[in-house]
């Protein structure tokens, strides 16, 4: 490779390695010149603890997607987690045992669906899709269809601060760093990867596959859990009909964030820039008026276009590989 090819391959590496944070710092000055109000303090607070529970859930969820599954039960499942967490702490009276009992909650319901998963080879849409059903019946079975108020001390989860920082934020930002250490310096992080990028040739490696979807699986239960008591927190009260379209948030923002959705692609940090777009997207439409009906429209758009840029670049990185091979075989002698 010429140094003439050489410095726009290299551009184009870089553009497209940090393409998702100078659409982050593009969207900061669109934003600030459309409102005044977009970077006060206090709207920029709003936008991280608003953006903070599904964040939380997308770290879940950017795990699975990287190894080829997804999570459509992820909503129905924080809202039981959050349900049973609120009735935990209401008969004990102990916010660590509402806490605990809300993230056990969520480890259960995805070991559930990591079973149906590995043991009976069901396709991950399919098992989610039953376990979203069954867990947002379980929670109305639960409540009667009726919500719980008087949570009481229970708000400090969703409605505290510690030293000025939203306590659901601080949440986020520790999920956000131990999301990060286990994509990128454990062996369960690396097998994600090589499970996403090609599952049978992971399972001949040696990796053992369907344990490794099973972590997934619970780790992103966890955090789905812990999702659901900060929720109920936030809005002082058990709403079993919580967390409707929250998975495909979720899923918007870690595909927006880089993920690829074929597997094998993917990172935390991606993600948490990703969430913070879509925060800052609903943040200035609700500032400019833009009528709800709309903002759903937009948002579909962006997830078309963010899905339709992961083939591409799919496609295209498959196309350089076929190229750089054919090359290497022309300058082996007789190639």
């Amino acid at each position: 490779m010429t140094r003439k090819t050489a410095l726009p391959a290299l551009f184009a590496r870089l553009t497209s390695k940090y393409s998702i944070y100078l659409v982050l710092a593009a969207m900061l000055v669109v934003c600030s010149l459309l409102s005044d109000a977009f970077f006060s303090a206090k709207n920029l607070s709003n936008i991280s603890r608003q953006i903070s529970i599904t964040t939380i859930i997308s770290f879940g969820m950017t795990m699975l997607i990287i190894a080829g599954m997804i999570d459509l039960a992820a909503g129905s499942v924080m809202a039981l987690a959050g349900i049973l967490a609120v009735a935990a702490y209401k008969a004990t009276g102990s916010l660590l045992a509402g806490m605990l009992v809300g993230i056990a909650v969520g480890v259960g319901c995805n070991i559930v669906s990591g079973l149906i998963v590995t043991r009976f080879r069901t396709p991950p849409f399919i098992a989610t899709l039953a376990m979203m059903t069954s867990a947002r019946g379980a929670a109305l079975l639960y409540t009667n269809g009726q919500n719980i108020y008087q949570l009481e001390e229970f708000t400090v989860f969703g409605q505290g601060d510690v030293l000025g920082m939203p306590t659901p934020v601080l949440f986020m930002a520790a999920i956000a760093l131990l999301a990060w250490y286990l994509l990128n310096y454990t062996r369960f992080g690396r097998h994600l990867y090589a499970i996403g990028g090609n599952e049978e040739a992971a399972r001949a490696s040696g990796i053992k596959v369907n344990a490794t979807k099973m972590q997934a699986y619970a780790i992103s239960g966890a955090f789905v859990g812990l999702a659901g008591v900060l929720f109920m927190s936030r809005v002082n009260a058990g709403l079993p009909n919580a967390g409707i379209g929250f998975e495909f948030d979720a899923m918007t923002a870690s595909i927006i964030g880089g993920t690829s959705f074929s597997g094998g692609v993917g990172t935390a940090m991606g993600t948490l820039v990703g969430a913070f777009i879509m925060g800052f997207l609903n943040n200035i439409m609700n500032l400019l008026g833009i009528q709800s009906y709309l903002q759903q429209i937009i948002k579909g758009g962006i997830i078309a276009i963010a899905v339709a840029y992961d083939v591409m670049s799919k496609n295209r990185r498959t196309a350089s590989q076929l190229g750089d091979i054919e090359e290497r075989g022309k300058e082996v002698p007789g190639g």
